[in-house]
């Protein structure tokens, strides 16, 4: 077309020749992209859970407004998201939240997004408006695929499972019926539960894959630590361990203190659009490895 376009003035073929440059050129970004995700379990869906850290009110309207950045990121991605189980705050926001991101990729991406996110800003619940320093962290683990599931052995007399009526803000009752599940794995502690889905047994069901991925998790962790503690040091939830800041007062701006990316457009970020962040993180991870 740009050779026939060098002999030949024609306007459509011109605008259908920048269409196809653009859609090669965003086909090459996402190759490229997929080149820095070939770990083992980069292309399986993700499990991620928000927690609320140091900040009371404050914290958990931060972990809220992550939760909302990170549905509409999934949104952009074209990836299909869905929230497990949400606990909310007592005036405002959530103590925590668990959701599920199925799509290509879904763990690999949103790996890179796994720490504390720390947030500054003028606190809207503060009557002498003073700025507020607020922190929430980003857990993630794979989702495991229907085949990965057999390998984890749960004995049922290990399970504890309680059913429960699922609450929304102000703690009345999303729905009428004791549907929302929570399994404990009482060796270990660990907990998942699912109140989003229409039944008991469709909660159920959800709670156990996430409590499956959750335990493979904790054996992968364990083998790691065997050898020199591969995924790196655990911090609180709180100053000096965060991975990101987003600052809106008395600037703003967003800036990953792993890469050294700064945004200056904060409401884009926080409207879900990582992608510059996650790729860079991306790139460090590969070049730490290959060093």
């Amino acid at each position: 077309m740009d050779e026939l376009l060098a002999d030949e003035t024609d306007a459509e073929m011109t605008g259908e020749l920048g269409r196809a440059v653009d859609a090669l050129g965003a086909d090459l970004e996402k190759l490229e992209l997929a080149t820095l995700l070939g770990g083992e379990y980069d292309d399986h869906d993700a499990v991620a859970t928000l927690h609320a850290g140091a900040g009371g009110t404050e914290s958990q309207d931060w972990a809220e407004m992550l939760l909302r950045m990170f549905l509409r990121w999934g949104e952009r991605e074209k990836l299909d998201v869905e929230v497990d189980e949400t606990l909310f705050g007592d005036e405002a926001g959530i103590k925590s939240a668990t959701f599920t991101v199925h799509g290509p990729y879904a763990y690999g991406l949103l790996s890179a997004e796994r720490g504390v996110h720390r947030l500054v800003r003028i606190s809207p619940f503060d009557a002498q408006k003073r700025r507020h320093t607020s922190f929430a962290s980003l857990d993630v683990i794979p989702l495991l695929a229907d085949t990965d599931d057999e390998e984890i052995e749960i004995d049922p007399k290990d399970l504890r499972i309680d059913v429960y009526r699922s609450t929304g803000p102000g703690g009345q009752s999303v729905n009428t019926t004791d549907s929302a599940v929570r399994i404990t794995h009482l060796p270990t502690g660990l907990v998942a539960a699912c109140q989003n889905e229409r039944s008991q047994l469709q909660n159920r069901a959800v709670a156990m894959r996430i409590l499956k991925s959750r335990l493979a998790e904790r054996m992968r962790e364990e083998h790691q630590e065997k050898l020199e503690n591969l995924r790196g040091e655990r911090r609180g939830i709180d100053f000096g361990s965060q991975i990101r800041s987003y600052v809106l007062a008395p600037y703003r701006m967003v800036k990953d203190h792993r890469t050294n990316v700064e945004i200056g457009d904060v409401d884009r970020v926080l409207d879900g659009d990582l992608t510059a962040l996650i790729e860079a993180e991306l790139r460090r991870r590969t070049e730490a490895d290959g060093a």
